[in-house]
C-alpha cells in the first residue's frame, strides 16, 4: 500500500472494504478492493484470487478497469479505476421520482448491453447484475463492476448451479433452484431496465421480503 495513500472508505460488503485513494506515482485516484484473506480457507483464498484473474483478463470502455493486484498483510488488494460519477442505484435514488428521459434510458442500457457482451464473449457469468454494480464515469460513460461472484464457464453451453445473487434481481430459476446460464444475467439485466425506466424495483420489496425471491444457500 506504499504506493496508495488512503482517502476515504467509499464501501463495505461481505467481501471486506472499498477505499478511494491517491497513486503516489500518477497522482490519480482509484478505488482498491480490501479483501481479507488471513482466516480464509483454501478454497476461499482461490476464490478470491479468481475474481483478480477474471478483471485482469477484461478490457472494454464499459467495464471497470483492473490496474494491478498484491497481497499485503493478510490482505489481497485489487486495484482498480475511480468512477466519479457514483454507481447507477444511487443516480437512480437521487432522481427523486423525476424519470429519466427516453434517450438517456437507452445510452446507458446499450453501454450495459455492450460490456455484457464482453463478458460472455469471454465464457463469464457475471452472476451479480444490478443497479449498484453499474457506475458512471466523470464523462457519463457507464462501466460494469464488482465480478466478486463471476464465474469462468468450461464451455458457453454449461449451466451454473450454484444459487447466488441479489434477490431483486434473480431469475426465476435460480430461485427454484434449477442449473443456469448466461441468460440469468439478461435476466438481471432486463430488472435494471425497469429500475431506469419507473425508478423502482421489478420485483416487490414484500416478494423479497415473502421469501418469494430470497436468495438460496449454496
Amino acid at each position: 500500500m506504499d504506493k496508495y495513500e488512503n482517502v476515504k472508505q467509499i464501501g463495505e460488503g461481505s467481501f471486506g472494504k472499498a477505499i478511494l485513494v491517491n497513486s503516489k506515482e500518477d497522482g490519480r485516484q482509484y478505488v482498491i478492493k480490501e479483501i481479507g484473506i488471513a482466516g480464509m480457507s483454501a478454497k476461499e483464498r482461490r476464490e478470491s484470487r479468481k475474481e483478480v484473474a477474471v478483471l485482469a483478463n477484461m478490457s472494454h470502455p464499459n467495464i471497470v478497469q483492473y490496474k494491478e493486484s498484491f497481497e499485503e498483510g493478510g490482505c489481497l488488494y485489487i486495484v482498480m479505476d475511480y468512477c466519479e460519477g457514483g454507481d447507477l442505484f444511487k443516480k437512480i435514488n437521487s432522481q427523486r421520482g423525476v424519470l429519466f428521459s427516453e434517450d438517456q434510458i437507452l445510452d446507458w442500457f446499450v453501454q450495459i448491453c455492450l460490456a455484457l457482451k464482453h463478458v460472455h464473449g469471454r465464457k463469464i457469468l457475471h452472476r451479480d447484475i444490478k443497479s449498484q454494480n453499474i457506475f458512471l464515469t466523470k464523462d457519463g460513460t457507464v462501466q460494469l463492476g464488482d465480478f466478486g461472484i463471476a464465474r469462468v464457464l468450461n464451455s458457453t453451453v454449461e449451466l451454473a448451479r450454484t444459487c447466488i445473487g441479489t434477490p431483486y434481481y434473480l431469475s426465476p430459476e435460480i430461485c427454484e433452484n434449477k442449473p443456469y446460464n448466461n441468460k440469468s444475467d439478461i435476466w438481471a439485466l432486463g430488472c435494471v431496465l425497469y429500475e431506469m425506466c419507473t425508478l423502482k424495483h421489478a420485483v416487490s420489496t414484500k416478494a423479497v421480503h415473502d421469501g418469494l425471491f430470497a436468495p438460496c444457500a449454496e
